[in-house]
């Protein structure tokens, strides 16, 4: 298990001018961390190979892994032209993965920004195949790199658990699973102990968040809410400070025997380096508290 964060969580930074990218692997490795998962926004890699290099560089100087690497995509389009082109796009993004060295690439499969009837299982059902040939697509060509790609819960469509496996089953490809993000579930008002319970046996690597939760009639009033698929209030919170399980999700994460990368994502409105912090300190205290539980539990039963 090893902890680290998504350039994501610092993107105020990255965009302000504060940071660059180099600048936020020397800081995770300052904070504790162990990996970095570079999601590009405020940079672009795809089109600058030369950053991409120093970013290689500068990581494994660092001591920080490369753990992933996620970007939009949108295989719901017009035309058949249209759809090659948003293929060809995602296959560029694979070349500059394996450039880095980095082993796990999630995409999307539809846009993120949908209306509301473009949420509904309708919707995913009439491009259902559009969806599963992409990935295919892309999973066999990433394959060559021995690269694993993912399918996220994200999104406002492909978000539900059981939408993510009959992507990932239809696919049928080694090296197809998912990212699994513990707090996206809410997005479409799954129980996310039920969504990570479902999906840990799918998942190549794990976005650990939290979120304040409001139902649908308490309107919070000002402030970075925004609403699930049934209008319900949602609002970034520093990992273990909102009002997701964190510590029965770790629990679950460990007890499945996943030993893979935790990537802190923070989108709260905190100061984005003290929440990416307090998140990242909070998952590897929580990680070493649940083993001195079920340590105390040998003991007891032994």
């Amino acid at each position: 298990m090893k902890v680290g964060l998504s350039t994501y969580s610092l993107v105020r930074e990255l965009r302000d001018g504060n940071m660059t990218v180099l600048d936020v692997i020397d800081w995770i490795a300052e904070n504790g961390g162990e990996h970095m998962e570079i999601v590009p926004y405020g940079f672009s890699v795809v089109d600058n190979a030369e950053l991409a290099h120093q970013i290689k560089k500068r990581a494994e100087a660092a001591g920080i892994e490369l753990s992933a690497y996620s970007l939009p995509a949108n295989f719901v389009q017009p035309t058949q032209e249209a759809f090659e082109q948003e293929v060809k796009r995602l296959k560029e993004h694979v070349d500059i993965v394996n450039l880095m060295g980095i082993k796990i690439m999630r995409h999307d499969v539809t846009a993120f920004q949908l209306k509301p009837e473009e949420m509904t299982i309708h919707y995913f059902e009439e491009h259902f195949d559009k969806l599963v040939e992409g990935s295919r697509q892309i999973a066999d060509y990433a394959a060559q790199y021995g690269i694993t790609t993912t399918i996220e819960n994200h999104g406002f469509n492909v978000q539900s658990s059981d939408r993510v496996q009959r992507v990932i089953h239809e696919v049928d490809r080694p090296n197809f699973k998912t990212t699994l993000d513990v707090g996206n579930f809410l997005c479409i008002d799954e129980d996310p102990l039920v969504g990570v319970k479902k999906n840990l046996k799918y998942a190549a690597t794990v976005h650990l968040k939290d979120f304040y939760i409001r139902p649908y009639y308490e309107n919070p009033g000002d402030g970075v809410w925004f609403r699930t698929v049934n209008e319900n209030y949602l609002r970034g919170a520093i990992v273990g400070h909102g009002d997701l399980n964190i510590r029965e999700i770790i629990r679950l994460i460990k007890g499945s025997g996943y030993d893979g990368y935790l990537t802190v994502e923070f989108e709260g409105m905190e100061d984005c380096r003290t929440g990416s912090k307090i998140g990242m300190d909070n998952v590897r205290r929580l990680w070493n508290e649940v083993q001195a539980v079920n340590d105390t539990k040998q003991v007891l039963k032994g």
